[in-house]
């Protein structure tokens, strides 16, 4: 089965909503992990909407399992990755104006910039992966830029309405992540994925881990986050 990796920055959100200090997603993490979660994923964005500079230098400290860190490929974050020194960074894209991540990393437009990025992280003893739609231009550019993983947006996927356009996308979801693996990399997959959807994604064997956050701390608004995150990894199960 694949490792779940919970995402925390909804945690952080309900904090930053009424700038306090509580729900605090230190302990967030430490309760995912309780409750069987094989990794801690959270988004250091530049506009420091959600995850803050502190929760980062904490969550390297306490997480056990995996700490995941999702950025832009900037020099700021290049350097606080650098001195947090997390056991993977995922490089996303991202823009000021939107309310989540909007699809895939373009690698092969800018393949140079995010290999230069990969061999500095590389440089630092981390881990990198890139965020991705499930396209094989993007894939092989992943491979070529020496990405150690992608991780496949899932996100076309999730949202289909239509059975037939539903089905289509996982095609493309599955063919990636056949490719990335023939390719030696590693494979992650996540992005709106739910209770009700995951099973289907769970049946491409070679993806390794998901990685979801919204759905989970949905959830965990009602029965508990110790309870929801239990659920899902029953459910990858």
């Amino acid at each position: 089965m694949p490792r779940l990796g919970v995402n925390i920055d909804h945690i952080a959100n309900i904090r930053q909503a009424r700038k306090a200090v509580e729900p605090d997603p230190i302990a967030a993490a430490v309760i995912a992990e309780l409750a069987g979660a094989e990794g801690i994923t959270v988004h250091l964005r530049q506009d420091r909407r959600h995850i803050q500079d502190r929760d980062v230098r904490l969550l390297r400290q306490v997480v056990h399992t995996g700490l995941n860190l999702e950025m832009a490929a900037t020099g700021e974050m290049l350097s606080i990755a650098l001195e947090y020194r997390p056991d993977m960074v995922t490089l996303v894209p991202e823009s000021p104006d939107e309310v989540t991540t909007q699809g895939g990393l373009d690698v092969a437009s800018q393949e140079q910039v995010i290999a230069e990025a990969i061999t500095r992280l590389h440089g630092g003893g981390i881990r990198v992966s890139l965020f991705i739609d499930p396209d094989p231009v993007q894939v092989k550019a992943s491979h070529r830029a020496g990405a150690d993983c992608i991780e496949i947006h899932t996100g076309i996927f999730a949202v289909a309405a239509d059975e037939g356009d539903r089905t289509r996308e996982w095609e493309r979801i599955r063919d990636a992540a056949k490719l990335a693996a023939k390719l030696k990399m590693r494979v992650h997959a996540g992005h709106d994925l739910t209770y009700r959807n995951v099973r289907r994604i769970v049946e491409i064997r070679e993806i390794e881990e998901l990685n979801i956050g919204h759905n989970i701390v949905a959830r965990a608004a009602l029965v508990g986050l110790e309870r929801a995150v239990r659920e899902m990894v029953e459910l990858l199960r």
